[in-house]
């Protein structure tokens, strides 16, 4: 279910603002600020230097991936607590294998892989250890968008200094018209506007934002492995709701140590 974020067009609209209102109070005009060749340099020499960082299918899921800064999705740790102890709760009834015709209309495909495993009659030790090498893989990948948009911030400022260069040449090489001069070299320093703002903006906090999305989810994604490694050790649905409760608080940190130290919690 998304769930729609107005922090981040909130954010961007103050930002934006404060900066254009602070422009126009210090007796700056908006038409200054407005430069297609300088936005052109700026976030066409940044898209161009990340295609050279990453592979196209990361950069065009990096892209893709815009949605999740306003309508936070994945899955819902309290929907899927409510599944695991559902599914808890008749397994010890009808037994675990009753469960594969349940587990097709499962709500999220972790939850219906790990409770599979448990199905199929793994072990403990070996079903831990094939969720734990998935988990280390989702979050080797789910990291990649967000470091598509740390890069880019940290190449728009050095492309914004670099357009600065390139029209202070403009300037210098037609200094016989001087009371162009200083309004050339103003639209110069546009370009530098351009990089850091864009970096410091919307770049850097966009990755910053994928990433806590990212934690967050791989709480929810261990909560499911405990879960479903209950289910097959066949514990009380009353005692793994206590044991699985503590993911659902670390989820609302929403930090990069929160899912390892649930982790320990329910261990």
């Amino acid at each position: 279910m998304k769930r729609f974020d107005i922090a981040t067009p909130l954010g961007l609209i103050v930002a934006v603002g404060c900066i254009l209102l602070g422009n126009y109070l210090e007796g700056g005009h908006m038409s200054a600020m407005i430069q297609p060749t300088a936005a052109l340099i700026v976030l066409g020499g940044t898209f161009g230097a990340v295609l050279v960082s990453y592979p196209m299918p990361v950069v065009l899921g990096g892209i893709g991936s815009i949605g999740r800064l306003v309508a936070g999705g994945g899955p819902d740790a309290k929907v899927l607590l409510g599944e695991i102890l559902q599914y808890a709760a008749q397994a010890r009834k009808a037994g675990i294998v009753s469960l594969e015709k349940v587990l097709p209309g499962a709500s999220d495909p972790f939850l219906r892989r790990a409770v599979q495993l448990a199905v199929d009659g793994l072990d403990s030790k070996t079903m831990q250890a094939t969720l734990e090498l998935e988990l280390t893989q989702m979050d080797e990948h789910g990291e990649l968008y967000a470091k598509v948009y740390e890069s880019a911030g940290g190449y728009s400022p050095t492309i914004g200094i670099l357009g600065a260069v390139l029209g202070l040449i403009h300037v210098m090489s037609n200094l016989s018209d001087v009371s162009k001069v200083g309004e050339g070299i103003a639209v110069a320093f546009v370009a530098t506007i351009y990089g850091v703002g864009s970096a410091n903006i919307f770049f850097l906090p966009a990755a910053t934002k994928l990433k806590q999305a990212h934690h967050s989810q791989m709480v929810v994604r261990e909560m499911v492995m405990f879960g479903a490694l209950a289910i097959q050790e066949g514990q009380n649905p009353k005692l793994i709701e206590d044991k699985l409760s503590s993911f659902l608080h670390d989820k609302k940190r929403s930090t990069g140590a929160g899912g390892k130290a649930a982790a320990r919690k329910a261990a």
